[in-house]
């Protein structure tokens, strides 16, 4: 069973920063693309950030290109979202997902 368990969300100041991680079980982590996708009140799920299973290829959404970076570490099955220079917009849930399936998200408020 696919498992995904976004973590290390909360409240930050406009400006501020916040890295995500996503523990990740159940299947060949290491092998395949993972996403961050979020969902801001009101809106549709947007991809954010994706990454592919060697880390040799990283796309952004343009909203968080030059602020957001993703990365993995194959040996520890986790997902990463460092995320700088966060504005209001930023605000959400955020998600890893594999594919269509998603894990629990985690709540990222922005703030003053």
């Amino acid at each position: 069973e696919v498992q995904l368990q976004a973590s290390g969300g909360g409240s930050v100041q406009p400006g501020g920063s916040m890295r995500l991680s996503c523990a990740a079980s159940g299947f060949r982590f290491s092998v395949n693309t993972m996403k961050w996708v979020r969902q801001a009140p009101g809106e549709d799920l947007e991809r954010v950030a994706l990454i592919n299973g060697d880390s040799t290829t990283t796309m952004y959404a343009d909203s968080v290109k030059g602020r957001f970076t993703i990365s993995r570490d194959n040996a520890k099955n986790t997902l990463y979202l460092q995320m700088d220079n966060l504005n209001p917009t930023d605000t959400g849930v955020y998600y890893c997902a594999l594919g269509r399936v998603r894990g629990q998200g985690t709540q990222v408020t922005v703030s003053s």
